[in-house]
């Protein structure tokens, strides 16, 4: 187990070292309730106010404002949810994979990589793949023809990297995720579907991670474009077209339809179903389960939905919802009829 002194905790954290003796060690991060004296822990919501009193932690990582509601020593910054996310980083690094290709795998002799790849088994690397310095591909993984992977990204067991697909540097992939399968592109000849060729490709960029069984569907004609540092959570649809900005982060179920363009540093949260066509600005905070259906051109917080409630009242609520354009066209009567008796 690794141990640093709160002290160097500390400053790789960004913290401010409060009632606390700089040379006790500890080895580990974990929850306030269960944290014990040779570990640290966190606090970011008021809803864990009574962990918080009750801690054994050697000490917690908070705000400010939550510093005097700590029993123990503190560890005082700005954003603790960051520190927790550093800690935790510090305390369990990454595995690093050792280089080399499994006996059981296979690398098409027209695949271009360096000697420091690893490559796990039963993956299939086909002809004319690229793969940069320090790439990791799995167990399991299909790379098909003409893809291009980037430094030090690390493709997870089971994943399905189709045909010209571009991926950059630091890339991370969870398993199952599909990147390149063809878009839903269909023509209709007398009541028969006939498939439209999804011609172009999908090109994601540097520091984005995707999450296991998420699906990113190639171009029909231009390229899918997912923006660098992007974050996508598990069982994502992204259709043909959709461009994704910079350093946006989408949450679970999350469905976008084709050709909608989402701007950088959007947060979508889970189960929000996007249609298509349509642009998202930058800085656009959309709720969970929301529908959004038409463009969103201003930043800001958006939300759609009915909240839960009893099912006896929402039967009421639904069938009172069916007569609301009735009801606004007797009010607007009414309101007629009122202002000319006020005249």
């Amino acid at each position: 187990m690794v141990r640093f002194t709160l002290a160097e905790l500390a400053i790789h954290i960004g913290a401010q070292l409060e009632n606390a003796p700089p040379e006790l060690r500890v080895g580990n991060i974990a929850t306030l309730i269960r944290a014990t004296e040779q570990e640290v822990s966190f606090y970011t919501n008021h809803l864990y106010r009574k962990d918080l009193f009750k801690t054994k932690a050697a000490a917690v990582i908070l705000a400010s404002k939550d510093r005097h509601h700590c029993p123990v020593p503190t560890l005082v910054m700005n954003n603790p949810y960051l520190g927790y996310a550093r800690a935790a980083c510090l305390f369990h690094p990454k595995v690093v994979e050792p280089a080399g290709i499994h006996p059981l795998a296979y690398v098409s002799r027209h695949a271009h990589y360096p000697d420091n790849v690893s490559i796990g088994a039963y993956s299939v690397i086909k002809d004319d793949v690229t793969l940069g310095s320090g790439v990791v591909i799995g167990n399991g993984c299909v790379v098909e023809n003409d893809v291009e992977i980037g430094d030090d990204s690390h493709i997870t067991s089971n994943v399905t990297l189709c045909r010209g697909c571009k991926i950059g540097k630091r890339v991370l992939i969870y398993p199952g995720a599909v990147i390149g399968s063809d878009g839903f592109g269909l023509a209709n000849d007398r009541g028969r579907w006939v498939k439209v060729p999804q011609l172009g490709h999908v090109i994601i960029a540097d520091d984005v991670e995707i999450g296991a069984n998420t699906t990113i569907d190639r171009g029909a004609l231009d390229d899918t474009v997912i923006g660098e540092g992007a974050k996508l959570d598990n069982q994502i649809q992204v259709a043909h077209n959709v461009q994704i900005g910079a350093h946006t982060a989408i949450a679970g179920c999350v469905g976008i339809a084709g050709s909608t363009k989402i701007g950088q540093y959007c947060m979508i949260g889970g189960g929000v179903n996007i249609a298509g066509h349509i642009e998202i600005a930058d800085k656009v905070h959309i709720t969970g389960g929301s529908i959004v259906y038409q463009s969103i051109l201003e930043p800001g917080v958006y939300s759609s939905g009915v909240p839960l409630e009893t099912n006896q009242h929402w039967h009421k609520n639904f069938h009172r919802f069916k007569w609301l354009d009735e009801m606004a066209r007797k009010l607007q009567s009414l309101e007629a009829r009122l202002n000319k008796l006020e005249e």
